[in-house]
């Protein structure tokens, strides 16, 4: 049979073991689609997206409209006469125009067991709620958020050591032979499509910067979670003098010997805090401006401003 003619959707670093998949599968990749270069950095540059570099780099087309409302932007995508579209953390919603326009329709690559973790951030939730299982789900795209039917499901353990970078990297590489296996059942005729159970889906809005501030009235389970999911954005942090400190490493010490904030203890494995329940020991942060280091890196500098009985906020 002949290869499918394939259009990619998609922005960040996530999706590129998807892309290697394709580009070495005999499929075509005839066009790539990512969302408008965007200002960066200190100096605001236009910065270009990781799937547009990939895509320069392999000379496969690219196309970057700020949305689908024009019937212009419609009838390019028409032309390429795709077999199916493949989207994976595009960033822009398709209309049911779009949908209804390669043969097969539209694919997405989505980060969680769905219905579990609809929406945009199901990597930090899962961690978040102390999920012990996370997955790949390939499904059909249709006009609600991340309700259209299962076609592929893969699953994966989360670990106790798992951080959002972590799970991040597992996941997009399970995701690309999920989205092999899927792209050969639709050339073979062979896929299948399960409706979602809707009543048990959960939801996983986007992230912000607020919602990693550590409270030491929080359990020291809870506090862990924050820590490795907001990591590596937006990093978890509490304040000190005014003075956000960020937690790049922490890990659970199961005893409580002091008021919610106190630093109980001081060594070169860490600054181990009371909390709600139980101690949480922080092994690596970072002041503004500077790296993110060990604990016993700072105590070699004699530069650390912590002290044995001091509260924390």
């Amino acid at each position: 049979m002949k290869p499918l003619h394939i259009g990619f959707a998609g922005t960040p670093d996530f999706g590129i073991p998807c892309l290697e998949a394709i580009a070495q599968s005999g499929h075509s990749i005839d066009v790539i689609y990512t969302q408008p270069d965007r200002p960066a950095g200190r100096g605001q540059k236009l910065h270009e997206s990781d799937v547009k570099t990939w895509a320069i780099q392999h000379n496969i087309p690219v196309v970057q409209p700020p949305h689908f409302n024009e019937a212009a932007t419609r009838l390019t995508l028409e032309r390429f006469n795709l077999d199916v579209l493949v989207v994976i953390a595009y960033g822009l919603i398709l209309p049911a125009s779009v949908l209804a326009i390669p043969k097969y329709g539209c694919i997405n690559v989505h980060a969680s067991l769905l219905p579990r973790w609809r929406g945009a951030s199901p990597i930090q939730h899962a961690i978040l709620s102390g999920d012990t299982e996370s997955g790949i789900t390939i499904m059909e795209m249709d006009r609600g958020m991340d309700t259209g039917a299962i076609i592929t499901q893969n699953k994966l353990t989360i670990s106790a050591q798992d951080t959002a970078a972590t799970l991040h990297h597992k996941l997009a590489q399970q995701a690309a032979p999920a989205l092999m296996h899927t792209l050969n059942s639709l050339l073979f005729q062979k896929a299948t499509w399960v409706a979602q159970q809707h009543a048990q889906a959960t939801h996983a809005p986007k992230i912000n910067k607020q919602q990693a501030r550590l409270n030491w009235q929080h359990t020291a389970q809870h506090l862990d979670r924050q820590v490795r999911a907001y990591n590596p954005w937006p990093m978890a942090f509490f304040q000190w003098q005014d003075t956000p400190i960020r937690v790049h490493q922490a890990k659970l010490v199961p005893s409580q010997h002091g008021v919610p904030g106190e630093i109980i203890s001081l060594t070169a494995q860490g600054v181990t805090v009371a909390t709600g329940k139980h101690t949480l020991c922080l092994e690596v942060i970072q002041f503004p401006g500077g790296k993110a280091m060990p604990i016993a890196t700072w105590l070699k500098s004699n530069h650390l401003p912590f002290s044995v009985g001091m509260i924390l906020s």
